[in-house]
């Protein structure tokens, strides 16, 4: 009995572990921009399923579709194809930011760079206006699908952010400098001074847990407190530390990461199942 509930104790909290997001919610229902704003009437817009930004003709200056919503600690997906004949032919993903009053058509915050030789590079557009993180040209030539469809992903939790294209991290970046918010809507962008359109699908996000956090400093306000029952969460960690993957991470997907936790603590509820 006592073999079972430890075994119990162990597989709910694999299950915590592994369960640390919010279910994924859509962007983009595939026919309107219902929950986006931005200049709707001549750049942005819906076709055949996707939003599109530009246009071949010619785009003056640059332009944001920007959610109404606003995130903190987030998973965000999306698929994008940029494509161009002239110019500075470049589009991006901004998270954690904000509209500015001048110009108004500008943005500031962290942006995914998307083009022109900035592909998973992360940019901060507006504010201290330098790439913060530089992706390997070489890597992200050999990754990137010019002119076609390409996954993004943008993993934000607290001052931690890391870029995946194609499903392989191109760049990391760890905010250190005080006064940068941590908070703001996404939006997607097509530069300016370029003849190029930019497409997007598939936009979808999950909030991680840590937003469930008040941001006031309250969960530690009243200093230290035991815990009921806090020594079966120390004893399996101490089990987890006896698999290097719980300690280390050496994998540069997610879903492989994510698998090999799923591989690691199955070999521990078999061991102690066996060995009870």
């Amino acid at each position: 009995m006592f073999a079972f509930k430890r075994l119990r104790s162990v597989f709910l909290l694999t299950l915590g572990l592994l369960s640390v997001q919010a279910a994924e919610v859509s962007l983009f229902d595939g026919k309107s921009l219902a929950g986006w704003e931005g200049e709707t009437n001549s750049v942005w817009r819906v076709r055949d399923g996707v939003i599109v930004g530009g246009s071949l003709e010619g785009n003056p200056r640059n332009e944001f579709l920007a959610t109404l919503k606003s995130y903190k600690n987030f998973h965000l997906r999306l698929e994008y194809k940029l494509v161009g004949t002239q110019g500075f032919v470049n589009g991006g993903v901004q998270f954690r930011s904000k509209r500015i009053p001048n110009p108004p058509n500008e943005m500031s915050g962290y942006q995914a760079d998307i083009g022109a030789g900035y592909s998973g590079c992360l940019y901060d557009e507006s504010r201290r206006r330098k790439v913060l993180a530089q992706a390997d040209t070489n890597f992200v030539a050999r990754l990137e699908k010019v002119g076609d469809w390409n996954s993004y992903e943008v993993v934000a939790t607290g001052a931690q952010m890391l870029l995946f294209l194609n499903g392989q991290r191109t760049a990391i970046w760890v905010e250190s400098e005080p006064g940068i918010e941590d908070t703001g809507v996404i939006a997607l962008q097509i530069h300016g001074n370029c003849k190029a359109e930019i497409s997007f699908r598939n936009l979808s996000i999950f909030r991680k847990v840590v937003d469930c956090f008040p941001d006031n400093g309250s969960v530690t306000a009243k200093g230290f407190e035991v815990q009921p029952r806090r020594w079966v969460v120390e004893r399996t960690f101490g089990w987890m530390i006896r698999w290097r993957r719980f300690v280390r991470d050496y994998e540069r997907r997610i879903d492989v990461s994510k698998a090999m936790i799923f591989v690691a603590m199955s070999g521990n509820l078999l061991r102690r199942n066996a060995h009870p």
